[in-house]
């Protein structure tokens, strides 16, 4: 696309929505106007549950089928990834037309296999997700006087040792009237807009209608079979159906059939378009989410601040001390140094393993610039829930076009420890554009034979693999490849001292250097895991994750932590003279990967009691694997150009012979 034409197009769009109160959300459709009478398709996405977070199709159980057929409806790429499976159903309402005691189908008699299934499905408690207008269908339960949210409802409900299914359902539709708006209004222009008429909107007269509330409560009814034979798709029960949801008393029998049916009502709501979606992002326990998160800011930025005042005092009396010296004094100081100065032939000699170093920071700039990217426009209202898979779609896309970001990182750096040498490049830009996507790759195929092994619908289509492949090698390994070249053009950064021929020895240090390291990563998980905890129930148990203006911060404050932390810890192995800072600078802010990996675990044993299975549990610790594996590249990159600036700009200030 045109990115001018998109930038221009963008900051428009803002403009709107932070001037207007008549501006509408972002991220969810234009409204739809439905004149009375006009048709609403309900549609279906994959069964899931929390019990076993494997989605399964909405047909994979006998539920009733439309009679043209089933068919999938438009889906995105984040939508395949996620699992979702967006289909047509049967259930049909007429605009602001209440309906009562509608009859939808009479499924074959249940099979062995359907009964098995079907009760294994009411065990894992699964949960039916419709869709009417983009809005997922609600549910609303009392519980200790308290009013509980549930997206979708369950497939069915054990009682005693009998199987109970859900076959009828109770929709309310909550209406809400068309407005016709124009710019003048949206801009928030005040009276000037009833000055100016809408031009150029035939019919406005007639009135029309936008979904902005699915409500369902479903309801297990005992029908009889024999009645229901002759009778048609969408055709009238003989009998007034009373849908209570406190009792259950259709138990489900093999060999017998299932009967299905509906009501409809319409509702007129205050609700407008904008606020549509406020239902689902009311989280419970929403006040304690907010004040964590502050709580946490303010420590964190306490820590942090504290950190950073003791850092410069004692590196600048270092420096100011050295600097008020004459030169005689110098002189006699060289021949006394202690410290961080001992090091000055050494700081600079190239680190083990240094390709892999310099494709690790290049991946690890590629996930950064991909994370703040993708939550600032998330925050922005851009990929909203609303608008589902556009997250997944929006990382991978940024992803692919930071390679160049990537290449240009890995072979720079490249440069700067071989001081200048051209040779290698390729191969590093090369392993840079393969190292993390190839880790991703072989996690994710192994998940995947697992969900295709169990029919699931969160495995990845072969088709879609051939595409993610297509997107890998003809998009992402290029534009890496790109980046490297402009790298290898750019001048390397020069060291500000020389490195002796022959290595300093490193003197005994009284702890291990590792377990500083692995320490340091405790500064940085404090500023994640208040909001972490929101972040893996969004991710596990299917609740909705929408703060991400706050994610945003808590982004920024980890990114500054990261580097401070891994200053820190590169001063005090250079005041006790190891000049090994290279991997210990990387992995110091880097070792927070392996607290989020711990918490995970945590997360598993004590908050996913539920989940059942050791498919689901390697499900659940591979997803985390590959998590943590990104967590470890963008943090660790952040603590090792930190140090690296730090170090140059160190020795650039003292002049040492």
């Amino acid at each position: 696309m045109g990115f001018l034409c998109g930038f221009s197009i963008w900051v428009f769009t803002i403009c709107l929505v932070v001037q207007s109160g008549y501006g509408f959300y972002l991220p969810g459709s234009y409204p739809h106007k439905h004149l009375v009478g006009d048709t609403l398709s309900v549609k279906v996405n994959s069964l899931t549950s929390i019990d076993t977070e494997m989605p399964f199709s909405y047909y994979s159980l006998p539920f009733c089928k439309p009679p043209e057929g089933v068919k999938d409806s438009a889906e995105n790429l984040g939508e395949l990834l996620m699992g979702d499976r967006i289909e047509n159903s049967p259930y049909r309402f007429k605009m602001h037309n209440n309906e009562t005691d509608i009859f939808l189908c009479l499924t074959d008699p249940l099979s062995s296999d359907d009964f098995k299934l079907l009760k294994k499905r009411i065990d894992e408690m699964y949960q039916v997700n419709l869709i009417l207008d983009n809005l997922p269908a609600i549910r609303y339960t009392k519980k200790e006087g308290f009013m509980l949210r549930w997206t979708g409802y369950p497939v069915g409900i054990k009682v005693q040792d009998f199987y109970y299914v859900f076959n009828h359902l109770k929709f309310n539709v909550l209406v809400h009237k068309y407005e016709e708006t124009n710019v003048a209004r949206v801009m928030g222009t005040g009276d000037a807009a009833e000055v100016i008429p809408t031009m150029g909107n035939e019919g406005s007269d007639v009135p029309g209608y936008m979904v902005v509330g699915f409500e369902v409560i479903p309801c297990s009814v005992m029908h009889n079979a024999k009645a229901v034979k002759n009778l048609k798709f969408n055709g009238k029960y003989p009998t007034p159906i009373k849908c209570d949801p406190n009792t259950v008393s259709m138990p489900i029998k093999e060999g017998e059939p299932i009967v299905f049916t509906y009501e409809v009502a319409f509702e007129e709501s205050d609700i407008k378009w904008p606020s549509r979606w406020d239902a689902y992002l009311k989280m419970e326990g929403s006040k304690v989410h907010w004040f964590s998160i502050l709580n946490s800011l303010m420590v964190i930025t306490f820590l942090a601040g504290i950190v950073l005042v003791i850092f410069l005092r004692t590196v600048r009396r270092d420096l100011t001390r050295y600097e008020e010296l004459d030169k005689e004094a110098q002189a006699q100081m060289n021949e006394e140094l202690s410290g961080w100065k001992l090091v000055v032939g050494d700081v600079f000699r190239a680190p083990s393993n240094p390709a892999l170093l310099c494709i690790m920071v290049g991946d690890g700039v590629q996930i950064l610039g991909m994370a703040i990217v993708t939550i600032l426009f998330a925050a922005l209202g851009f990929m909203s829930p609303a608008s589902r898979g556009t997250l997944i779609t929006g990382m991978l896309f940024f992803y692919m076009i930071l390679g160049v970001a990537a290449g240009y990182v890995a072979v720079r750096l490249w440069r700067t420890i071989g001081c200048g040498d051209h040779k290698g490049w390729v191969s590093v830009s090369w392993k840079a554009a393969c190292f993390f996507p190839g880790i991703a790759f072989f996690i994710l195929t192994t998940l995947n034979f697992l969900l295709w092994g169990s029919h699931s619908t969160g495995a990845i289509p072969f088709s879609l693999f051939v595409v993610l492949l297509l997107l890998w090698f003809c998009i992402s390994v290029p534009l890496t490849m790109i980046g490297g070249y402009l790298g290898a053009k750019a001048s390397h950064i020069e060291y500000p001292v020389r490195t002796n021929q022959i290595p300093r020895e490193i003197p005994p240090q009284k702890y291990p250097s590792w377990l500083l390291v692995l320490g340091a990563g405790t500064l940085p998980f404090g500023t994640l895991f208040i909001e972490l905890f929101f972040i893996m129930s969004s991710i596990w148990m299917g609740r909705v994750y929408y703060v991400f203006g706050f994610l945003f911060i808590v982004l920024i404050l980890l990114v500054v932590v990261c580097a401070e932390v891994s200053l820190v810890l590169t001063y005090m192995h250079l005041c006790v003279e190891d000049w090994k800072w290279w991997w210990k600078s990387f992995f110091a802010s880097g070792s927070v990967a392996i607290y989020i990996f711990l918490y995970s675990v945590n997360y598993l044993i004590f908050d996913l009691k539920s989940l059942s299975g050791p498919v689901s549990a390697t499900l659940y610790l591979g997803y985390s694997l590959f998590m943590v594996t990104a967590i470890m590249l963008a943090t660790g990159t952040v603590g090792f150009l930190s140090s690296f600036w730090f170090v140059h700009y160190l020795f650039s200030s003292v002049k040492l012979d």
